[in-house]
C-alpha cells in the first residue's frame, strides 16, 4: 500500500476522480478492488482505520448462513456457500476449513418451524432438533457439490455414546451431536489490507486514505477534510459509492440527502482466556442454540476462545458497547453446553461490539431481518450534481459479489461495461501460496534449505 502522504499529495494535486468510495468496511473495499481492475479513478475515504467499523466486530467465520433456510432466502445461503468455497481458493493462506460441531438436545423439535417461518406464518424461533438440523445440512451439503465438489466434506452425525468421547465435558442430556464444515478467517484485517494494496499495485489511478471525512458537498465539488491535520481538500468525483454500513444514513444527512435506509441490530462478542474449554474445543467451533432459538457460537481463536452473537436491534453505532446483560447471556448459553467446565467474568480478557447494516424491516424478530444486499440509490438533485448508490446490508462472506454489483452500477453510470470477474482472483499472498498439503510441505522445505531457519519457526511464519 502507498503511504498516506503521498496519497493526500496526488489528490491534493488532481482532485478530478471517476468515484469517491466513503466507507472503509470490507464490502466497500471489494467494490474499490473491482474498480481498480477495470481501470477506474477511484479515491477511497475513511474517517478512521479502514475495516474499523462494523467490520471490525467480525466473528471470524465465512460461512453460508446455514440458518437463513428457515426465512427461505435458499438464493442467498446458496451464493454465500458459493463465495465461502471461491474464498477458500482466493485466500487460502488466511481462508481455512472450519468443522462445526451442533449439540443436539432434541430430536423433532422445530421441524416445522422452518416451513411456516419461510411462508411467515411464524415469527417466533424454536430450539431445532436433529431432523431439522439434517434436513438443512443436506441441502448445505448440496450447495457445496454443485459449486466445489470434494473442497469441504459433508457433514456426519455423531451418537449420544461417541460425542463424549471426542468432547468429554458435553452435556449429559444431548441427544447426538452434527459436524459440518464451513471457514474461518483468523486475521479478517489482513483481507481487507490485502485487497487494498492488490488494488493499489494493479492500477495506479486508485487512492486508499483513512482519517479523511466528508464534510461536505454542493454542485459537482465535495470536500474532504483531514481528521489528523485538520486539512481540507476539494473532490470532483462523477459518482459517490455510500459504502459506510450502519453510519450510511449519517453520511447522507452530511451531504444534505437525509435518508432512513438502515435499521441495524448489535453484534456483541467476549473473548475468554480459559485454557480448559479452549482444549475442549481442538480446531472445532460450537454452534447451538438457546431455548429461544438465538443461536451462540464458541469459537476456537489462537490460544483463546470467542464467544458471540448477540442480535438485537440497535441504530447509533457510536453508542454500541458489550453490556453486562449480554455478557451474562454468553456465559449462560455455554454452560448449557458445558456444564462442567467453570466459566465466569474473571476469564474474559476482550469485549466488542458492532452494529450490522441491515435495511429497515418491519420482521417481528430481528432474526427474520434478511441479510442480503442491496443498493439503495439516491439520483443526482437536491443540490448534487452526482448520484449516491449506497450499499445498504451485506456480510463478510459475499462481501465480493455485492463489491461486484456496486462495480457493475458504477461502470454503467460512466457508460463503460465490465470486462473479466473478481470474485475468482487471488487475495493479496493467496496468489503464490501452495494449493494443497503436499506442496505446502516442498515449499516449506525449500525455504529451510534457503534459508537454514527450523522448519517448526519456518511453519508458524508461513501460518502467519
Amino acid at each position: 500500500m502507498r503511504k498516506r502522504q503521498e496519497n493526500l499529495a496526488l489528490r491534493r494535486q488532481e482532485p478530478q476522480v471517476d468515484a469517491l468510495i466513503v466507507g472503509g468496511g470490507i464490502c466497500g473495499i471489494a467494490a474499490f478492488r473491482d474498480l481498480a481492475l477495470r481501470t477506474v479513478k477511484v479515491l477511497r475515504v475513511d474517517r478512521a482505520d479502514f475495516r474499523g467499523g462494523t467490520s471490525a466486530a467480525s466473528s471470524h467465520m465465512v460461512h453460508g448462513g446455514l440458518r437463513y433456510l428457515e426465512n427461505g432466502e435458499y438464493l442467498l445461503v446458496r451464493e454465500a456457500v458459493r463465495q465461502r468455497n471461491l474464498r477458500l481458493k482466493s485466500a487460502p493462506h488466511l481462508v481455512r476449513p472450519l468443522p462445526i460441531t451442533n449439540p443436539i438436545f432434541k430430536r423433532f423439535s422445530g421441524l416445522l418451524n422452518a416451513p411456516l417461518k419461510s411462508l411467515g406464518l411464524r415469527a417466533k424461533p424454536r430450539e431445532r432438533g436433529a431432523a431439522e438440523i439434517r434436513l438443512g445440512l443436506s441441502l448445505y451439503d448440496r450447495y457445496t457439490r454443485e459449486c466445489c465438489p470434494g473442497l469441504v466434506p459433508p457433514h456426519r452425525f455423531a451418537s449420544r455414546q461417541a460425542s463424549p468421547e471426542r468432547f468429554p465435558h458435553l452435556h449429559p442430556r444431548i441427544i447426538c451431536t452434527a459436524t459440518y464444515y464451513d471457514a474461518s478467517t483468523v486475521l479478517p484485517a489482513r483481507v481487507a489490507v490485502e485487497l487494498i494494496g492488490d488494488a493499489e499495485t494493479d492500477w495506479t489511478g486508485t487512492w486508499a486514505i483513512n482519517y479523511l471525512r466528508v464534510e461536505g458537498a454542493s454542485g459537482q465539488q465535495g470536500t474532504l477534510r483531514d481528521e489528523l491535520a485538520g486539512d481540507h481538500y476539494p473532490v470532483h468525483p462523477r459518482i459517490v459509492i455510500n459504502a459506510a454500513g450502519p453510519w450510511i444514513d449519517t453520511v447522507n444527512k452530511g451531504l444534505g440527502q437525509p435518508t432512513h435506509f438502515i435499521g441495524g441490530t448489535k453484534s456483541s462478542h467476549l473473548m475468554l482466556d480459559h485454557p480448559q474449554l479452549r482444549r475442549e474445543l481442538a480446531d472445532h467451533e460450537f454452534l447451538f442454540e438457546n431455548d429461544d432459538g438465538r443461536i451462540v457460537l464458541i469459537f476456537p481463536l489462537a490460544d483463546k476462545v470467542l464467544i458471540g452473537s448477540t442480535d438485537i436491534r440497535f441504530e447509533d453505532p457510536e453508542r454500541a458497547v458489550c453490556t453486562a446483560a449480554e455478557e451474562q447471556y454468553f456465559l449462560n448459553l455455554t454452560k448449557k453446553a458445558f456444564p462442567a467446565i467453570q466459566i465466569g467474568p474473571q476469564q474474559i480478557v476482550f469485549r466488542f461490539s458492532g452494529v450490522r447494516p441491515l435495511p429497515v424491516a418491519q420482521a417481528a424478530t430481528t432474526g427474520q431481518i434478511s441479510r442480503d444486499h442491496s443498493n439503495q440509490t439516491l439520483q443526482a438533485g437536491r443540490g448534487l450534481d452526482w448520484p449516491i448508490p449506497c450499499m445498504v446490508g451485506g456480510k463478510w462472506t459475499p462481501f465480493r459479489a455485492f463489491g461486484e454489483t456496486m462495480a457493475d452500477f458504477v461502470l454503467a453510470s460512466l457508460g463503460r461495461q465490465r470486462q473479466g470477474h473478481l470474485e475468482t482472483l487471488p487475495i493479496g499472498g493467496g496468489r503464490d501460496y501452495p494449493p494443497t498439503a503436499a506442496a505446502k510441505q516442498g515449499w516449506l522445505e525449500e525455504l529451510h534449505a534457503d534459508t537454514g531457519l527450523p522448519p517448526v519457526r519456518l511453519a508458524a511464519l508461513v501460518e502467519r
